[in-house]
């Protein structure tokens, strides 16, 4: 496993978060955190500003790191990067940074804006519209990716909201970006699309209105997974249930729509999630916003950590298989192992998943005994009972 990050004169230990379950074939940088950090270093106009640095999208703290002792604002949606960055800042005894997610304000007038090319198209226009109401003609910005993110609407982007783009030659399979806000482009009237509201009809015939912030899964319909879970879901009154990477929070919003007595903790590891998951029952159900909770988390981390855990009777979970751009399955394995710890006993995880991915064995393995209780062609849903 490569944790040694090595930059000219400069040496880090890096760690993707967390630690344990990080395969010996990753490592916690790429080469588009080299091409930024080698050229962020050749800008010697920055040097004794008084501006602000901002770096967002930072995924593991490759960039935060090297530059933490310019006190830059870190902006990251994710709560896997920020314990990436919390802990690597600590192990290389570096300084302590300030860190805010992605729907609060962005400092004023910055000196250098560095962007890591983010996975979904939506996050980089909704934090480019963001950008617009704080750089002048004199922000620096510079952003980075692998060759095959530098696309040509990712370009676009930047031409229509900020301004002149252009990028360096490929190295070693990524590409930098270089922006020159323009005072013409800034001023231009453009319409903020996010957060995203349509019309969800579930399956007892109500219909909510689902809002989503720029960086929610499916943010723009409803994924057929939730969808063929939403169609198998039990609820009674007497439930807390758990809605686990929960998204916009579509299954815990018809979990509330199916019975009304129950007390719905909503958990996703995207602090936007979190807030659409919030917004939604504020929108659709204020009079059972006392009854929810909202809760940024790697996986249930949050929860397990708290002096006084809270135990649930069911937990529903549609997993991801992929962390950034990384195909892996640690991510729903840990989902169940915390579910298990957090279900009290004859409680149920229920998981609805792709059918090639071999999560019967896996929740065989740590429940015991696990149920069918729906299957179609793409998807099945599993129940596994605490025992």
């Amino acid at each position: 496993m490569n944790t040694e990050f090595t930059l000219f004169d400069r040496k880090f230990t890096l760690i993707r978060y967390p630690a344990k379950h990080q395969h010996k074939s990753l490592q916690a940088w790429d080469s588009a955190d080299e091409l930024l950090n080698e050229h962020i270093l050749t800008l010697p106009e920055l040097s004794g500003s008084d501006k602000p640095w901002l770096i967002l999208n930072d995924d593991f703290g490759a960039l935060g790191c090297l530059f933490a002792e310019e006190q830059p604002v870190w902006v990251s949606d994710s709560k896997i990067a920020w314990l990436s960055f919390a802990e690597n800042l600590t192990a290389n005894q570096l300084p302590e940074v300030e860190k805010q997610d992605c729907l609060t304000p962005l400092p004023s007038s910055p000196a250098l804006v560095v962007i890591k090319i983010p996975r979904t198209l939506a996050l980089l226009e909704s934090q480019l519209l963001a950008l617009r109401k704080v750089v002048s003609p004199e922000t620096v910005i510079v952003a980075g990716a692998k060759v095959k993110t530098v696309t040509r609407s990712v370009l676009s982007l930047f031409e229509r909201l900020i301004g002149p783009t252009n990028t360096s030659l490929a190295k070693k399979k990524s590409r930098l970006i270089f922006c020159q806000p323009d005072s013409k482009v800034l001023n231009r009237e453009i319409n903020n699309p996010f957060p995203t509201v349509w019309p969800c009809r579930l399956p007892d015939g109500r219909t909510v209105q689902v809002a989503n912030h720029a960086n929610v899964f499916s943010r723009q319909s409803l994924d057929i997974g939730a969808r063929f879970l939403l169609e198998h879901m039990q609820v009674s009154d007497h439930d807390r249930l758990l809605d686990l990477g929960c998204g916009n929070g579509v299954l815990g919003l018809n979990a509330l729509s199916m019975a009304p007595g129950c007390k719905v903790t909503f958990v996703d590891e995207s602090y936007m999630a979190v807030a659409s998951a919030e917004l939604n029952v504020t929108t659709n159900f204020p009079e059972q916003l006392q009854h929810c909770r909202f809760v940024a988390s790697n996986c249930l981390e949050t929860l397990l950590q708290q002096p006084a855990r809270p135990t649930f009777s069911k937990v529903l979970c549609n997993p991801p298989f992929h962390q950034q751009n990384t195909i892996t399955d640690h991510i729903a394995w840990q989902m169940f192992h915390d579910a298990y710890e957090l279900l009290e006993k004859g409680g149920h995880l229920i998981v609805v998943a792709n059918r090639h991915l071999d999560y019967y064995h896996t929740l065989k393995r740590l429940f015991g005994g696990v149920t069918t209780l729906a299957s179609q062609n793409k998807f099945v849903i599993f129940s596994a009972a605490k025992r």
